[in-house]
């Protein structure tokens, strides 16, 4: 299967339910070939949006392009996409082969082509002993592979993803990431897939259109998202956890961590001299740092262990301070107790820095942490 070469570009494309704006005017452009996740929770507008560039809404503004054509005014049938809806629909008097083989024999294609094609699609799902039965009998997860592939054996200009994973379990979600990173890797077809699941996201996507109530706040390479967002909506909503988040508050160079007894110095990103102007709104800020980046040591800030969660290769710590918890990986051979008390520091350069009043990310570094009681 190879699919078509497709760019997708959305110019302030925008949409209203009434008064209510379900999507803001967003401008995103998917390149020809890539990977692009929309994530975010629910009602945030990501299926409305994806609805948009499939021709299933009218935008109540803006343009959608597809390979540099306006389709803003096409139908779905003519934009030439394979849709997979979270709600999946088959022909429950066709088997599961001939499901899959459906639409390509209605544009024509031979009966022998399209059963073949069919037959090495759903070898790859891991269906290929279901192909003479009928969706009736098959499992809900089973009946979501055959409505993947019955999109993916098309050679469309791009394929359109609502949440196709939500129905199966842990394992097989698993399971259907890679085979659809392989699927996305071997074709290179242009491909948008919405999901309110951040492990999904990072574990898929190229790029990651992060929405919040109708915006796209953050669009960029999970990595990037990752260690650096744009927002505390971000840094909470991406990782699992989430980042530890801890108010602090500017005093000069220096940022106070009071629930920790620690202090902090900091510079304007490329100013090692120190802060020179009031970037935080009334002093007032927060610290964000991975769970990854909490370091564990005698000189650190007391903790109290309130609880540990054995998760395989690695424990997650929920460390008790003076202002709610802090979540701290360890490996999985180091054993606490619950009730002991630790003391826990921050790596610097882990360390991310947020405005108080606004939320938004702050250009600073983290020059040092320093465990000793704030001013």
């Amino acid at each position: 299967m190879t699919a078509k070469d497709a760019r997708i570009r959305l110019e302030g494309v925008a949409k209203k339910f009434g008064n209510v704006i379900a999507v803001f005017p967003t401008d995103v452009e998917v390149a020809q070939g890539e990977f692009v996740v929309i994530l975010g929770p629910s009602g945030c507008g990501k299926t409305t949006t994806l609805r948009m560039i499939a021709g299933l809404e009218a935008p109540s503004q803006g343009s959608v392009f597809i390979n540099g054509k306006d389709v803003t005014r096409l139908r779905p049938g003519d934009r030439d996409i394979a849709f997979v809806f979270q709600m999946f629909s088959l022909y429950p008097h066709l088997t599961v082969q001939e499901n899959v083989a459906f639409t390509m024999l209605a544009q024509g294609l031979s009966s022998q082509e399209a059963m073949r094609r069919s037959g090495d699609m759903l070898r790859h799902l891991g269906l290929g002993g279901l192909v003479h039965v009928r969706p009736g009998n098959l499992s809900g997860g089973d009946q979501q592979r055959v409505a993947l592939a019955r999109a993916l054996v098309r050679s469309p200009q791009a394929f359109l993803m609502d949440e196709p994973l939500g129905t199966l379990d842990g394992s097989m979600r698993e399971e259907m990431r890679e085979t659809l990173r392989a699927i996305h890797n071997r074709s290179g077809a242009t491909t948008v897939f919405v999901t309110h699941d951040q492990e999904e996201a990072m574990g898929l996507a190229d790029r990651i259109a992060v929405m919040k109530d109708g915006r796209v706040v953050q669009f960029d390479h999970p990595r990037t998202i990752y260690d650096n967002p744009v927002n505390l909506f971000v840094a909470d909503f991406v990782g699992s956890p989430g980042m530890n988040i801890l108010a602090g508050v500017r005093r000069g160079e220096w940022v106070d961590v009071p629930a920790l007894g620690m202090r902090l110095r900091v510079a304007e990103d490329g100013d090692s001299e120190g802060i020179t102007s009031n970037t935080a709104s009334g002093g007032e800020c927060r610290l964000g740092v991975r769970p990854e980046n909490v370091l564990l040591s005698e000189d650190g800030s007391p903790c109290v262990v309130e609880h540990t969660e054995a998760l395989g290769s690695h424990n997650m710590l929920s460390l008790r301070t003076a202002a709610g918890f802090l979540k701290a990986w360890i490996p999985a051979g180091i054993r606490f107790r619950e009730g002991e008390t630790i003391g826990a520091t921050f790596l610097p350069s882990g360390c991310r820095w947020f405005d108080g009043a606004s939320g938004e990310a702050l250009p600073w570094k983290t020059l040092e942490a320093v465990c000793r009681p704030t001013r």
